[in-house]
C-alpha cells in the first residue's frame, strides 16, 4: 500500500516506521527539523528495548509525494485545519485519510446523519468536511503510548491497539485493508462496526484526565489519589456519558471502573500536560469545547464540564497555549 503521514511525531512516527518496515511505499509530510532530521539519517523507533532506524521519503510539501492510497493523519488537533488542504492534495483517486488523532474529529456529528451540521468547535463554517468529506474517510482510534523526544526520534510506551471503521458504521473492504496492513505491522488492528461510539469511548476516559493535569501540573496518578478532584471527574463523567446516549455512543462502564483502569498504568504525565509544559498549543477543542458543543445541541446540561472548559481555557489563554477570545 503506498502511505503518506502527516505529522511525524509519536504517533505518526510509529506507524510510518512500522509501516515501511512491513514493506510498505511510505512517505511523510514534516518540515523544519524534523524534516532536516529524518532525511539525515532516517526516522529513528525505540520500542520494548530496540531500535530501528526506517528510511523514508519526506517532504514539506505533498505536490513532491504524489497520490497516496492511504493518508495517515497524525497532528495535533490545532494544526489540522492548516493542513487540511496539503492533506486533501496527497489523495488517490480512492485514496483514504485516516485520523489518528486525540478527541471529537470533525466527520464526527456529520457521520451521524447526513444533515447533521458540523461542530464548530472543530470545524468552523465545515471547512474541514468540503476539503476532507466524509466518504474519503476512516475513523480510527489510537490506543497506545508514545513519546518524541526529539525531531525524528520515537520512543514506544505502551500498547499496540488501532481500532479502524467507516464513520457511518457496519463493514467495507477498505477498512479490512487498512487493518491488515496495519497488522502486517506489528499493531493490534481492529475493524470497527460503530467506530462513533469507540471514539467516543476514549474520549470518556481522556476528557477529564488531560486539562486536570494541565490545570494542576500534577501527574495521573496524583489527581486519581484526590478525593475531591477525583468526586470533580466522576460528575464530569456522568455527563459526557449522558451525552453519549443522546448521540448514539453509549456507555456501559462507570467512571469509577474506567478510572480504575488508568491507575493500572501507573503514574504518567497527559499529553496534553506534556503540552502545557513545552509551551505548545493544547487539545482543548477536541476534547472538551466539542463535548460542551455537542451538549448543548442535544439538551444535556453540562455545568461541570463547563466549568472544566472555562478554567482551562482561561488558564490556556493567560499562558499562549489557546487562542485569544475573538469576539
Amino acid at each position: 500500500m503506498k502511505v503518506a503521514v502527516v505529522g511525524l511525531g509519536a504517533v505518526g512516527g510509529l506507524i510510518a516506521a512500522r509501516l515501511a518496515g512491513a514493506g510498505h511505499e511510505v512517505s511523510a509530510l514534516a518540515r523544519g527539523e524534523t524534516l532536516a532530521r529524518v532525511r539525515e539519517r532516517g526516522l529513528i523507533v525505540d520500542s520494548v528495548g530496540k531500535r530501528s532506524v526506517a528510511r523514508i521519503a519526506v517532504a514539506a510539501d505533498a505536490a513532491e509525494l504524489g497520490p497516496q492510497e492511504l493518508v495517515v493523519v497524525a497532528l495535533k488537533a490545532p494544526a489540522l485545519a492548516a493542513l487540511a488542504p496539503q492533506i486533501a492534495a496527497l489523495l488517490g483517486p480512492a485514496g483514504m485519510v485516516l485520523p489518528a488523532m486525540n478527541g471529537v474529529p470533525w466527520w464526527f456529528m456529520p457521520a451521524a446523519s447526513p444533515t447533521e451540521p458540523p461542530l464548530e468547535s472543530v470545524d468552523p463554517g465545515g471547512r474541514m468536511l468540503a476539503a476532507l468529506p466524509i466518504a474519503r474517510v476512516l475513523g480510527c482510534v489510537v490506543h497506545l503510548s508514545a513519546s518524541c523526544p526529539e525531531p525524528g526520534r520515537v520512543r514506544h510506551g505502551f500498547g499496540e491497539r488501532l481500532i479502524v471503521g467507516e464513520p457511518g458504521g457496519g463493514e467495507s473492504a477498505r477498512v479490512r485493508a487498512v487493518c491488515s496492513a496495519l497488522a502486517e505491522a506489528g499493531f493490534e488492528a481492529e475493524a470497527s462496526t460503530d467506530v462513533r461510539r469507540e471514539v467516543w469511548y476514549k474520549l470518556w476516559g481522556n476528557m477529564t484526565m488531560n486539562p486536570v493535569s494541565a490545570l494542576t501540573g500534577a501527574e495521573s496518578t496524583a489527581i486519581l489519589e484526590d478525593p475531591l478532584v477525583h468526586a470533580y471527574m466522576i460528575r464530569t463523567m456522568v455527563e459526557a456519558a449522558a451525552i453519549g446516549g443522546r448521540i448514539g455512543c453509549p456507555i456501559s462502564q462507570s467512571g469509577e471502573e474506567r478510572m480504575g483502569l488508568a491507575r493500572k498504568l501507573g503514574s504518567f504525565k497527559t499529553s496534553m500536560l506534556q503540552d502545557a509544559l513545552a509551551g505548545r498549543p493544547i487539545e482543548l477543542d477536541a476534547l472538551v469545547t466539542a463535548v460542551h458543543e455537542i451538549g448543548e445541541r442535544v439538551g444535556v446540561p453540562t455545568p461541570n464540564i463547563g466549568a472544566l472548559l472555562g478554567l482551562t481555557r482561561l488558564m490556556a489563554r493567560q499562558r499562549g497555549l489557546y487562542p485569544a477570545r475573538t469576539a
